[in-house]
């Protein structure tokens, strides 16, 4: 597997790859099965892949998040390897943000005024802005993300097609623990028992998609599953909604693809995911 570490490095590789299909990862890193899921998606539908790792201090909105985000650099390194990766971009702020590629930017005032948009200000555009640099350097033909994050799926999906990137997005299925959490790096912030109590998230979403399925209204199910989740103290809940999974906007009728989107503080730590209903 190659490391690189500059733009350089990578546009110089790039650039002798004319005529192979190209697969990208972006990660943060703190990798865990999830994301070699996504990985491994990307080496069977391409020629070669690339990851990138790179803790993108503009999307967080949130100081003390950034610092307390999990950094494990030679571990992720290594589950890369064991799978085969071809080659994973680690780069400095400096060789990302001052390699003289320059960001895009897209109007995202609709996505960051509902669910994680007004809870994080910026955030959105912090990951437009990196995306944008990665895309450019690395001029994928397709890059994976995974649906946990499903409001940034959409912010993806609107950027590629506002800026006609010769890009395809391919969403990847939640990789799910066993007792049904989403897998994600933040977990691993969890208290042992706060980790137990964490599976619960799932069950609320399950809930929803029965009631949904038992024709209850999308009001009825939201007041059910917020009214559950306000009876467990140490949940303090940030959102629960159901959205047209199209495109996030309300539902108003039954033909619409519906999502359930929740995201919950536990034991300190923000978890979010998400159900097709």
């Amino acid at each position: 597997m190659l490391i690189l570490k500059t733009a350089k490095e990578l546009l110089d590789l790039r650039n002798s790859q004319k005529n192979k299909s190209i697969g990208f990862v972006p990660t943060m890193g703190a990798l865990h099965q999830g994301h070699l899921e996504l990985v491994k998606h990307s080496i069977v539908e391409n020629d070669f892949t690339y990851v990138s790792i790179f803790v993108n201090p503009l999307q967080f909105n949130n100081k003390e998040d950034l610092e307390k985000y999990p950094r494990t650099i030679e571990k992720d390194i290594g589950l890369l390897e064991s799978i085969d990766t071809d080659a994973v971009f680690i780069p400095e702020y400096a060789e990302v943000y001052n390699a003289g590629i320059s960001y895009d930017t897209i109007d995202l005032s609709y996505l960051n005024s509902i669910l994680e948009g007004p809870k994080r200000p910026g955030h959105f555009d912090g990951v437009v802005k990196v995306v944008s640099i990665l895309f450019k350097l690395i001029q994928p033909d397709k890059a994976y993300f995974g649906l946990k994050d499903f409001q940034q799926v959409k912010v993806i999906e609107k950027l590629i097609k506002d800026k006609q990137y010769p890009i395809r997005l391919v969403p990847c299925p939640t990789v799910r623990e066993v007792d049904g959490l989403a897998m994600s790096s933040r977990n691993v912030r969890l208290s042992p028992d706060a980790r137990k109590k964490a599976a619960m998230i799932y069950q609320w979403l399950l809930k929803a998609r029965d009631l949904y399925q038992q024709g209850c209204t999308v009001k009825e199910i939201e007041k059910i599953i917020i009214e559950d989740i306000q009876k467990h103290s140490d949940f303090q809940l940030d959102y629960f909604e159901i959205r047209d999974a199209n495109d996030l906007s309300p539902i108003h009728n039954a033909q619409q693809p519906a999502v359930a989107l929740i995201a919950v503080y536990l034991d300190g730590v923000r978890l979010i995911d998400n159900l097709m209903l």
